[in-house]
This record gives C-alpha cells, sequence and structure tokens, in this order.
C-alpha cells in the first residue's frame, strides 16, 4: 500500500509514538510523519505509507494552520502548560487591542529561535536532550512567516491574575507557535506560554480529512485500510500538475532530462507533478540548478 494517511494525533503521543503504532498496524517498516507535533498538541499529522515515504518532505514544507491559547502572567521551561513554572508576573487586565497589536507586530517574516525543549539538533544531538541535562547551547536561529493571526475570544477586556485567550494562525514550516505565544507576551510586557494547541491543517489535510486510530483498527478489521490512503497525486495537489502519456511519458518513467522548449505545456513552473492518464504520480520534476533551460527529474515513482 502506498498513500499519505490524514491522521488525527492524540493527545499524550509523540509522532514517532503514532508512526510506530501505525508501522504495526500496516505491517511495513516504510511509515514516517511530515513534522513533529509535541505529545500535548492534537490535530493533523500526514503519515506517508509505503512509496508515498518519499514525498514526505513536500509536505513538510508545507504551510500548517493551528487553533490555540496562550496564557498570560506566567512563563515555563517547555514554553507550553507541561513545563515548570520560572517566571510569574500577576497581570489586573490586557485589551483586545493590545492583544491584537501584538499580533500584528509578529505578522510576515521575521527570525524565530526554537526552544530549548525541542527536536532541533546542534552537533547532532537533539535541543531537549540538552535542556534535561541543564545545558544551555546556542540555539540555530530560523526564518519563518506568519501569515496571519485571528484572535478568536471575543472579550474586549482579558481580566488577570492569568488572562488566557484563544487564536488561529496560519504559518510556514518550522514555526514554533509555542515560542510564538511567548513573543506575544514579549511584545506586551509580560510573561507567558501555551497552554493549549491543535494543528488544523497541513499542506492539504485538515481536521475533516483526519482518521482517529479507533477508525484506523476498525478499517484493518474489514481489510480497508487501502481505503483510507489519499494517492500521492492528490496529497501533492498544491503543485502544479501535468497529464503527459505516450513517448514523453516513457521519457519521464526512465528519469531523463527535459528541455524545457520540447514542452509546450511548459509555463515556467519551477517544480511540478507529471501524472498519467488515469492521475497517477509518475515524477516530480523542477528547473535544472545549473542549466536553467533544462527540467531534471527530484523523484520518479515506480509502483
Amino acid at each position: 500500500m502506498d498513500g499519505v494517511l490524514p491522521l488525527y494525533k492524540p493527545k499524550g503521543m509523540t509522532s514517532h509514538d503514532c508512526v510506530n503504532r501505525l508501522r504495526k498496524i500496516f505491517q511495513t517498516k516504510k511509515v514516517g510523519h511530515t513534522g513533529t507535533l509535541d505529545p500535548d498538541v492534537t490535530g493533523v499529522l500526514p503519515i506517508c505509507i509505503g512509496g508515498a515515504t518519499r514525498i514526505s518532505e513536500y509536505l513538510l514544507n508545507s504551510p500548517k494552520g493551528y487553533e490555540g491559547e496562550v496564557t498570560l502572567g506566567k512563563a515555563t521551561t517547555t514554553e507550553d502548560a507541561s513545563g515548570e513554572v520560572v517566571a510569574e508576573n500577576i497581570i489586573s487586565s490586557v485589551t483586545r487591542q493590545e492583544i491584537e497589536h501584538a499580533m500584528k507586530q509578529l505578522t510576515g517574516t521575521f527570525i524565530q529561535v526554537p526552544p530549548m525543549y525541542s527536536a532541533v539538533k546542534v552537533n547532532g544531538k537533539k535541543l531537549y536532550e540538552y535542556a534535561r541535562e541543564g545545558k544551555e547551547v546556542e540555539r540555530p536561529k530560523r526564518e519563518i512567516t506568519v501569515y496571519n493571526w485571528t484572535l478568536d475570544s471575543e472579550e474586549e477586556i482579558f481580566e488577570g491574575p492569568y488572562p488566557s485567550f484563544r487564536f488561529t494562525v496560519h504559518c510556514s514550516k518550522g514555526t514554533y507557535v509555542r515560542t510564538l505565544a511567548v513573543m506575544i507576551g514579549e511584545a506586551l510586557g509580560v510573561p507567558a506560554f501555551m497552554s493549549d494547541l491543535k494543528r488544523t491543517k497541513s499542506a492539504i489535510f485538515t481536521l475533516e480529512d483526519c482518521k482517529t486510530f479507533e477508525e484506523i483498527e476498525a478499517a484493518k478489521e474489514r481489510d480497508e485500510l487501502a481505503s483510507l490512503l489519499v494517492p500521492i497525486s492528490e496529497a501533492l495537489s498544491d503543485l502544479p500538475k501535468f497529464i503527459i502519456h505516450d513517448t514523453l511519458a516513457s521519457k519521464v518513467q526512465n528519469g531523463l532530462v527535459l528541455e524545457k522548449e520540447q514542452l509546450s505545456f511548459y509555463k515556467g513552473e519551477e517544480t511540478f507533478l507529471f501524472v498519467d492518464e488515469s492521475g497517477n504520480a509518475i515524477a516530480i520534476y523542477r528547473v535544472h540548478p545549473t542549466k536553467p533551460n533544462l527540467l531534471k527529474p527530484e523523484k520518479v515513482f515506480h509502483f
């Protein structure tokens, strides 16, 4: 079986826990997730099965959507509710206007430093491993983009001592939303942490697409696991797609480099997907890095 399973990740499981459980269900080692979710975070976690593991990087690099909650007045070691409180400042109140102004300051492209309790690697070792040893190391800065924030709570004034508010955010890959919560606090001049988080969108997948482990186990009992998998061509539907056949399809399946001028349908796309007449993915091509008049294969699929 090859395809992408849109999983609803439950609270209390790591992304790796989910992969291990699905390896047993699907009876294959070729299972991979498309972006780590912390144990306390729930929601959309696309899982690549079989040959679809080869497209995990494209799903990983896609924008994400979240719904969550920020609590003001406290800071924690992990920047979320699971950590120990390391700073506290009782707050009388904060206004809707102040929060929305902070969100506006944190919209756009800027640099973010990942938290110490994260899976980012430094010198081959994960940051959370250093944190558990009580060691501080220099963390790699990364450029992220917050496309938009929405303040979902309806209050005009959020009263203390530890006011909280709900939000929706859409952001680029690599964004730590719990760090965004801390940064909102900094913009407001108070400590803060992320008290709740759910991923609502990843690549083309939304909460409505997701299957729970209970639904997956039930499908296995009915011998219907394959029906839960989204085909590669559909999972990559945000890429430009070209239907090809005959001689060109044969060249693509053999991974040949193509000349742009030979393709009448090509309109300057950087990366795109070739599919056959049945809609099955054949290959992902992109502009050649050193020969801009050529197109080279990134992935060729043989199922």
